[in-house]
């Protein structure tokens, strides 16, 4: 987002671009053959999950530490460690199914709206084995950072990644005009894994703003790192693209603001599209859902691609 607009003059931002995530997945596909490779091994796992050839390994609640790295240009972008704290209190209801507005899933959708059975908290040792809060904070002289992965390297102006099999690294910074966030698919290289969310669509109190103060950004955006795709497909406008998951309805296009009850698309009637699913577009008030296919697909990236953070998450969650 960009900054507070002069009094002579309000503008609105664009949130065409609302998630970078496909941006950087098409940069890295036509610049790093082994991410290519990667992918479509990733792909073929999840493909035997979402379809049931397939059943997770995993048991319980895997609870993920996080490290959230702010890097600040100014006093306003140094967030709270409250606005942290409310932000790991989203993700923990969103990914257990445990947030109030699931109520508000349409009747159609209740029996396939899932618990993902993971759970976030911040690191409580750093990787030097000492103690920590799971908090860094750098200073920038940089104004905004985009999709380029500069925020995730100290010698471009932000700060270094913790070990990828260790942690989920997340980035809040400012980002430019009309970019919520971005993540990277499983499949990429170790020192940019994780996510980057904008200071503004963060948490749900200090900096956050409306519509994007409910904590969807990073939910979001943790969905795509765990492999979920946008729930349209990513064709632009058409009805042709996939998200690979079958419980999901085909949809024309990304949805914005808070949509009525059934909004029809790609002859999707009567239900239309499942516009509240995470993965769409919507202002955060209007998603509160991910499905039983797309449960799936997450549980094939901790049981395979990201194996060794979910035992590693086993070891260090706290008693």
């Amino acid at each position: 987002m960009s900054s507070t607009p002069s009094p002579s003059r309000v503008t609105f931002p664009d949130y065409s671009r609302w998630c970078g995530a496909m941006e950087v997945h098409r940069r890295l596909l036509d610049q790093n053959p082994e991410y290519a490779g990667n992918r479509a091994l990733v792909e073929d796992t999840a493909a035997e999950y979402e379809a049931g050839k397939s059943m997770t390994a995993r048991e319980g609640v895997t609870s993920i530490p996080v490290v959230v790295h702010v890097v600040h240009n100014t006093p306003q972008q140094d967030i709270s460690d409250a606005q942290i704290t409310s932000q790991i209190d989203v993700l923990n209801q969103d990914f257990r199914k445990k947030n109030p507005d699931v109520t508000d899933v349409p009747p159609v959708w209740k029996s396939i709206a899932a618990d993902a059975r993971i759970e976030f908290h911040l690191a409580t040792t750093d990787p030097l084995g000492q103690p920590t809060n799971g908090i860094t904070r750098t200073p920038t002289l940089l104004r905004d950072f985009d999709t380029d992965d500069t925020v995730k390297f100290s010698l471009g102006g932000g700060q270094d990644a913790w070990p990828a099999n260790t942690y989920l690294n997340i980035w809040v910074c400012q980002l430019r005009s009309g970019l919520l966030g971005y993540a990277q698919f499983p499949g990429g290289a170790a020192a940019t894994d994780g996510v980057v969310i904008t200071h503004t669509g963060f948490g749900t109190t200090g900096t956050a703003t409306a519509p994007f103060n409910g904590g969807r950004t990073a939910t979001h955006e943790i969905g795509h790192w765990l492999n979920l795709r946008h729930i349209w497909g990513d064709d632009g406008d058409g009805c042709t693209g996939s998200d690979f998951v079958a419980d999901t309805p085909n949809q024309a296009g990304p949805n914005m603001g808070v949509p009525g009850f059934p909004k029809t698309s790609c002859s999707n009637a009567p239900n239309g599209d499942m516009f509240m699913n995470y993965m769409d577009y919507t202002d955060d008030a209007a998603m509160f859902m991910f499905t039983k296919g797309q449960v799936a697909r997450m549980d094939a990236i901790l049981d395979n691609a990201r194996l060794v953070l979910t035992r590693q998450a086993a070891a260090l969650t706290p008693n």
